[in-house]
């Protein structure tokens, strides 16, 4: 066990390696129908009939299974259509979604944390009812075809499909998700010469677009304006070929004195593939005043700021000022133990959201190469030092020689793993803390300077270049 907080809390470690009962059996359902679609289902065979019927049978206990049990029973006739294809979806993201909350009500038992409210403010409608069905239809195509039958026309179809999407701010979430995955599967075309296909994350991606088809799901719930201050803990860089986004995790204590909350705050931008490392802090930095109390070590005073049911910040510096100096892993010891966690929207309840922040010391380290361990009371919790971000002064040898960790923890792969944000290690026997942000809002570090300023010469680079573009 693992202490939560100096008052004597306690993180049970082995909740987090004992098997969670009929989760192998969810997700292997799961897995069945995902092979389904590799094939396609417009002439299904024996075996994707078993998938189908693996799926439907998943959910013989739920409201969903008569529904279920027919649309399995005519698509493996050869018969489904999009109204069938729509359950389908929905019974797995229904398995997904279950698998989301054993593992969350595991972790809450773990660290002894307050769940969220139960409920979920009901979305608004929204319109676009033609748009809408044309996507379907082009989901339904490719379930039809099948991975292996994919080719650039049929993928090109979803170009139209999404300019019209685009259109309508309410409808730009779907918009978003199927550009990407066009762009994912044409780059995969022909399908019939592709040795292996990313069978869960396009079947994830295939079920989350037909499931926003259905008009009302993509529209979002609203958020409240909260006052109070917010201690930031740490910042997970997350970095695309063509995209950044820095998400700040943090403990919200409102000013009204109702329970802390734990909160994020998101912040993104497009990237050129010149610009690495820390310089990918100069093209985040301006859009959130965030970033620099995180690098820094402050808390923010927010007033009437937006913030959703699923703790999400709608992040506005009109609404923030700086406060005055708060140090992260005193906010991981005092404040996170006592925070409620927030809620999950109903379509985003998959384990691969699971990124729950949790404070650990007190463990010991093993390492195995580039692996890290930490390692409580004869259990083992892995670390995923593959996250941490080149952007900052924390490394994975910083972490194996840590006492104390603010990490996110994940479920990857069948496990449990940490994301570390911050350790504190010791220094000439004093200890200190490394943050992965800590460049966030600048930065004297002779690596962080050195990045800093490769970007600014590339920037300015690229600048010239579509100044002389834009002129010709």
């Amino acid at each position: 066990m693992v202490p939560a907080d100096p008052g004597g809390g306690v993180m049970r470690m082995d909740l987090l390696t004992d098997d969670v009962a009929g989760l192998d059996a969810a997700l292997a359902a799961v897995d069945a129908f995902d092979r389904v679609l590799v094939d396609g289902l417009l002439r299904p065979g024996s075996a994707q009939a078993g998938g189908l019927t693996e799926l439907a049978r998943a959910v013989s206990g739920s409201p969903l299974a008569a529904r279920v049990a027919h649309a399995a029973e005519k698509t493996a006739g050869g018969g489904g259509g999009e109204d069938d294809f729509v359950a389908l979806a929905a019974a797995r993201s229904a398995l997904l979604g279950a698998v989301h909350d054993a593992l969350l009500e595991r972790v809450g038992a773990a660290t002894g944390r307050e769940p969220a409210a139960a409920g979920f403010p009901a979305p608004g409608a929204t319109g676009g009812a033609n748009v809408l069905a044309a996507a379907r239809s082009w989901l339904a195509d490719l379930a039809r075809t099948g991975w292996r039958g994919l080719d650039h026309e049929g993928v090109s179809a979803a170009a139209p499909v999404v300019s019209a999407l685009l259109a309508d701010p309410a409808l730009r979430r779907l918009a978003a998700l199927l550009d990407g995955f066009a762009a994912e599967l044409a780059a995969s075309c022909p399908g019939a010469s592709v040795e292996q296909f990313p069978v869960r994350r396009w079947a994830d991606l295939w079920t989350k677009g037909l499931l926003l088809t259905v008009p009302g799901a993509a529209a979002e719930a609203g958020a409240e304006p909260v006052t109070g201050r917010l201690l930031p803990l740490g910042v997970d860089l997350q970095e695309h070929a063509t995209a950044v986004q820095a998400q700040v995790h943090a403990v919200f204590e409102p000013a009204d004195g109702s329970p802390s909350r734990i909160v994020r705050a998101s912040v993104s931008a497009p990237k050129p593939d010149t610009v690495v490392g820390a310089g990918l802090w100069q093209l985040l930095r301006p859009h959130m005043s965030l970033l620099a109390a995180a690098g820094e070590g402050r808390a923010m005073e927010l007033t009437g700021m937006p913030l959703t049911a699923e703790g999400d910040l709608l992040w506005a510096d009109v609404h923030a000022k700086p406060g005055e100096p708060a140090d992260a892993l005193t906010t991981a010891r005092v404040a996170l133990p006592a925070a409620t966690g927030p809620q999950t929207a109903p379509l985003d309840r998959h384990p691969a959201r699971l990124a729950v922040p949790v404070f650990l010391e007190g463990y010991g380290t093993g390492t195995d190469g580039d692996a890290v361990t930490f390692e409580v009371a004869g259990q083992r919790l892995g670390v995923d030092v593959d996250r941490i971000p080149a952007a900052g002064p924390l490394t994975p040898r910083a972490v194996a020689a840590s006492r104390a960790c603010i990490g996110l923890l994940r479920w990857d792969a069948g496990e449990f793993r940490l994301q570390p944000l911050a350790v504190e290690t010791l220094v000439r026997k004093k200890p200190v803390g490394v943050h992965a942000g800590a460049w966030a809002g600048g930065t004297t570090d002779k690596a962080g300077a050195k990045a800093e300023k490769a970007a600014t010469d590339a920037a300015t680079v690229l600048r010239e270049r579509a100044g002389r573009l834009l002129r010709t």
